[in-house]
């Protein structure tokens, strides 16, 4: 395989868990800046997606993402399996966005 596989599932169809190496986790925490929360506010003055949040939200995903599949490889693992996100409020405006998952080796079976 050339890259690692991630699922929310507990396994890949076709291949084989052969070790478990444990969780993995990539963390990052996010604010708007004072402007971007400006922007924000007059966005919620006409409704709908608050495009400037949703960017926000789109790249602390991203990032932790990134940075749970970066601790796999670093354990030695060609998938990641039981992948979930949680995100906490640190503080008002402040949110810490969570990766997590179990990293495996899997073959073809």
């Amino acid at each position: 395989m050339n890259d690692l596989w991630v699922t929310t599932a507990f396994g890949f169809d076709g291949y084989k868990i052969t070790r478990q190496l444990g969780v993995v986790r990539g963390i990052t925490v996010r604010s708007r800046s004072m402007l971007g929360n400006l922007a924000g506010s007059i966005q919620t003055i006409f409704g709908g997606n608050i495009s400037i949040y949703t960017e926000l939200c789109e790249h602390a995903r991203s990032e932790a993402f990134d940075l749970m599949k970066e601790h796999a490889r670093a354990m030695g693992a060609n998938a990641i399996i039981g992948m979930r996100y949680d995100a906490n409020d640190v503080m008002e405006g402040v949110t810490e966005v969570l990766a997590y998952g179990t990293a495996v080796v899997i073959e073809n079976a």
